[in-house]
């Protein structure tokens, strides 16, 4: 599956944003679909996945962020409000295959699919 992220930009501190990750080439609902982001000089950190289904779905930091998914439209958004300069990074989504393994939804390297990335900058 080829994954693109999109609709990074630059938000001013309190702003929203949505970012969209389309997929093309399989069955989009048989995978499961992570976000992961990473700031210059640190480690690329889990954000939010959502199941094939839609119907369930993991946060980092509950209460900001809402992940969904149109699996017609072969499309995950990551809705992104109460920005923090914290939150800026290039955001990234990645798939991977449905597993019984615990915590899968949160560890990079279950993804084996990841998209180029979207830059997201949150300014003071």
């Amino acid at each position: 599956v080829q994954l693109q992220a999109s609709g990074g930009g630059l938000v001013q501190a309190g702003g929203s944003l949505r970012l969209s990750c389309a997929a093309s080439g399989r069955t989009f609902s048989n995978y499961d679909i992570g976000w992961f982001r990473q700031a210059p000089g640190k480690e690329r950190e889990f954000v939010s996945a959502i199941s094939g289904s839609g119907r369930s779905t993991y946060y980092a930091d509950s209460g900001r962020f809402t992940i969904s998914r149109d699996n017609a439209e072969n499309t995950v958004y990551l809705q992104m409000n109460s920005l923090k300069p914290e939150d800026t990074a290039v955001y990234y989504c990645a798939a991977k295959l449905p597993t019984t393994r615990s915590g899968s939804y949160y560890r990079r390297a279950e993804y084996a699919y990841w998209g180029q990335g979207t830059l997201v900058t949150v300014s003071s």
